[in-house]
């Protein structure tokens, strides 16, 4: 498994090291125009006209910037587990030709999962030293929200990758975005309190993924992260993880072995 497993880790830096530039400024732009805009513009009139009292005696950018990170830990992890995965199943034939080695096919799902998991920790150290510089961390703590972000993006990776491994067009990406991960972009407690919805929506936003996301990272970066709470919430996460790669060797065995 250990070899297996490097064998795949010199595939993947070989093929990173050549488009790695293509993501630097993304990585880097991106969070600091989500800031900028939200944390710091719409973040001033929030705090003046409801006053950091309403969000527990923190500025508005520092309540959204933890959640932000999150969030840029599902998208990150979501655009890595759609195309790129159909892509090397059915356009390119990576994995046709993995499979042909004697690498077994869960070695081929973990080694694509720690490639994700990598890509997702990368980001978001860029995001957390924006965050950092914005002066958005109010807490030691917060340089474990680098842990968190693996945690949430292989939450997501693992099911999109097991969507993925059976779609049999990228038509069904579409309906990935726009009824998954925009709403919860929205609604999963990254720029406001979730309790502030409808009961039947905030229930909803409560067994998201992200949500839990968004809390562990938002209470370390507060340093108000009790034990038990993070516990839980990265237990949930753990099962998203389980559940869905267990899924992916299903779905990428059907796929590959004939």
């Amino acid at each position: 498994m250990t070899s297996a497993l490097a064998r795949q880790y010199d595939y993947w830096a070989t093929a990173y090291r050549r488009t790695w530039k293509g993501s630097v400024i993304s990585s880097f732009l991106m969070p600091l125009l989500y800031l900028a805009a939200m944390g710091v513009g719409l973040g001033h009139f929030v705090d003046q006209n409801a006053g950091a009292g309403a969000l527990g005696g923190v500025s508005y950018l520092a309540y959204i910037a933890p959640g932000l990170l999150a969030a840029t830990a599902m998208q990150t992890a979501v655009g890595e587990s759609t195309y790129p995965i159909m892509g090397k199943i059915k356009w390119n034939f990576v994995f046709h030709a993995m499979a042909a080695t004697p690498l077994r096919i869960r070695d081929i799902v973990v080694g694509q999962l720690g490639f994700i998991a990598f890509r997702v920790t990368t980001t978001c150290a860029v995001f957390l030293g924006v965050i950092a510089a914005f002066g958005a961390i109010e807490s030691p703590l917060g340089v474990f929200c680098l842990a968190v972000a693996p945690l949430v993006g292989l939450a997501f990776a693992a099911p999109v990758f097991a969507i993925a491994s059976r779609l049999e067009s990228d038509a069904g990406f579409a309906m990935i975005f726009r009824f998954g991960v925009i709403p919860m972009f929205l609604f999963s407690g990254a720029f406001f309190p979730v309790t502030q919805l409808p009961d039947g929506i905030e229930w909803l936003a409560y067994v998201t993924p992200l949500w839990h996301g968004v809390m562990m990272s938002r209470d370390l970066s507060l340093g108000v992260a009790s034990l038990w709470p993070t516990l839980g919430h990265a237990a949930y996460l753990l099962i998203w993880i389980g559940a869905g790669t267990l899924l992916t060797v299903r779905g990428l065995t059907r796929r590959l072995v004939r």
